[in-house]
Formats: structure tokens, C-alpha cells, sequence
């Protein structure tokens, strides 16, 4: 059992991740899951099965006022691709668990740098929306990811934010589609008989601040420009994924 202090820590980790989250549209399972492959808090594992729940919450939130601004194509074509890629990561996350520690930690360093970078080297709208088979694509390689690290975000999240789109569209599509691969991971790990109890105790301590940080995040959101918050979310993940990757690199 995690003792109180690592409780504590966790606890306000999560409230971090999930004040970004609701404010971008993104980030928190990636600051989540870096928090906890530096702390050592928790096993990867196990941490997303956590991340899973708890996006879930999260993400319930903000739909119930904000579902109707889903792109409902898009978000569609985007499931067709990754609920079926999800089982390829949670099968990865597996091998690599019982195999290479080392692999895990640069594999989602990386991911992490990948997805920092996203926030400062924004591609340019395009004029119109992009190809059915596009959102398929992108949407399986967030299954992927989704299925390793229960983090579907970085090819999703480049591939929208190329539409043109409103921003509050975005971002509840976004979050939608998150929700759903959370879900069904959730299920895979039920049926595999790989949820652990204290997995559940872990997500129900770390609930209200969850629910606590959404609800702030979007009824006083901080006086800040989108630019001014991209940056701050930048350092974050950035410092959280080099904290990862250079020291395998290095060893």
C-alpha cells in the first residue's frame, strides 16, 4: 500500500494534470504518467490504469456541458481507428512491462518531448477539413498509445488542431474521444483479470481533486492567453519527458 505522503503526492499530481487537461484539451494523462515514472510513485502499469479512470471523470465533466461541440465525423472516423489499435498497445505495454523497464521509460520520454513540441510548433490550419481516411489514421496511432500508456493524445491532438475548427470544438472532440479509449482500455484490463484493488483505491483518493481541478479550470480559468498556457504546459511536459529519456540514453 502507497504510504500517506506518496497518497498526498499523487493526489496533488493529479489535480495538476487534470487543471491542464480541461484548459487545452490534452495533456493529462502525459503530465500524469511522467509525474509517476519520475516519483516512482506507482508502477506504469497499474499507473494507467489509474489515468484511465480518472480521465474518465475528468472528461465526464467537461461533456456535460459540452457534447453537443463535438465534430461528430471526426470524432467517429477517429474510433474507427484506434479502439482496435488499443489492444495492439495494451499488448505492448505487457511485453515491455516483464521486459525492459528502461524501454518504458524512454518510449513514453519520448512521447512526452513529441508532444511538448506539438504545444510550441503548432501546424498551420489547413482551409479544409482533412480526408476520412486521415482521422482513421491518426486515430489508430492514439489507440496505440492509448493502449501503452493510456495517452492517446499527441497524434489526435496534431491532427485536429490542422482543422478548421473552433477551438472549443476541438477540444470537446478531443476529450471525447479520449473518454471512449479510457473506457474500452478499462475494459481489456477487467477482462484480462489485471485490475488490482488498490488500483481502484488509488483513483478514488485522487477523484475529488480531479473533479475540484475541472471544475475551477472552467469556471475561473487563470488570466492567461492560450499562448501563455501552451508555453507553461511546454516546460511541463517538456522537463517531465527529457527527466525520462536522458538518463536511459546516457546508461
Amino acid at each position: 500500500m502507497m504510504p500517506f505522503g506518496g497518497i498526498a503526492a499523487f493526489i496533488l499530481l493529479s489535480f495538476i494534470a487534470a487543471y491542464m487537461q480541461t484548459l487545452t484539451g490534452f495533456a493529462f494523462g502525459l503530465l500524469l504518467m511522467g509525474a509517476v515514472a519520475l516519483t516512482g510513485l506507482i508502477p506504469l502499469p497499474e499507473a494507467a490504469i489509474i489515468v484511465s479512470f480518472l480521465t474518465l471523470a475528468n472528461a465526464l465533466m467537461i461533456l456535460v456541458k459540452g457534447w453537443r461541440e463535438i465534430a461528430r465525423i471526426p470524432f467517429l472516423l477517429s474510433l474507427t481507428g484506434a479502439i482496435p489499435l488499443i489492444l495492439v498497445g495494451y499488448v505492448l505495454l505487457d511485453l515491455l512491462a516483464s521486459s525492459s523497464l528502461a524501454a518504458m521509460r524512454l518510449i513514453l520520454g519520448l512521447v512526452i518531448i513529441v508532444s511538448s513540441l506539438q504545444l510550441i510548433f503548432r501546424p498551420s490550419p489547413r482551409k479544409t477539413l482533412s480526408s476520412e481516411p486521415s482521422f482513421v489514421f491518426f486515430g489508430a496511432l492514439g489507440g496505440i498509445m492509448g493502449g501503452l500508456f493510456s495517452t492517446a493524445g499527441p497524434p489526435l491532438v496534431y491532427h485536429l488542431y490542422r482543422q478548421p475548427l473552433p477551438h472549443s470544438m476541438i477540444r470537446e472532440t478531443l476529450v471525447a474521444v479520449f473518454s471512449i479509449n479510457a473506457m474500452f482500455r478499462l475494459v481489456l484490463v477487467t477482462a484480462s483479470g489485471e485490475l488490482p484493488p488498490h488500483a481502484i483505491i488509488w483513483a478514488a483518493a485522487a477523484l475529488p481533486g480531479v473533479l475540484l481541478a475541472t471544475y475551477a479550470a472552467r469556471r475561473w480559468p487563470p488570466p492567461l492567453s492560450p499562448a501563455a498556457l501552451r508555453r507553461l504546459a511546454f516546460v511541463l511536459l517538456l522537463m517531465s519527458g527529457l527527466s525520462l529519456a536522458l538518463p536511459v540514453i546516457i546508461g
